[in-house]
């Protein structure tokens, strides 16, 4: 695997530890993983007000999953559903090639991972984790 994928930022973004544990009492939980290089996210959300109020994650990957996770992790809280999912185009336009700067700056940092379809799984996981619970809170919602 060409080392370009795994620059600096990438390899200490995932050693970063930013929620790495499972939420005591989480609103949401959900599982998702990606049968095809085993990796695995336990995302658990809890709400206040309409926004992440809390985060928590126990994810099992390559350094592009993991690394994904934690930038999720750092910058849900505190977010509300829509700014969520703008998050969640910004890195599938940034993965596809399409203009336009990501909606979080960190998500920049998986630019090279372009040039390799085969990996915009490992980096979407945590995100499809992301959608996956705010998809349920919407059905769940009186």
């Amino acid at each position: 695997m060409s080392t370009e994928l795994y620059d600096a930022a990438i390899v200490a973004t995932a050693k970063e530890t930013a929620a790495a544990e499972r939420l005591p009492a989480p609103d949401l939980t959900v599982e998702e993983d990606n049968p095809l290089c085993g990796d695995r996210i336990t995302l658990d959300l809890a709400f206040a007000d309409g926004r992440v109020a809390a985060v928590g994650h126990k994810t099992r990957g390559c350094l592009l999953t993991r690394a994904a996770a934690v930038v999720l992790a750092r910058r849900a809280v505190g977010a509300d559903p829509a700014e969520l999912r703008r998050a969640i185009a910004s890195l599938e336009a940034l993965l596809a090639g399409k203009a336009g700067a990501p909606f979080w700056p960190e998500l920049s940092m998986f630019e090279p991972v372009r040039a390799v379809p085969s990996r915009h799984d490992c980096v979407l996981l945590p995100f499809r984790a992301l959608e996956t619970a705010l998809d349920r809170r919407e059905r769940e919602r009186p």
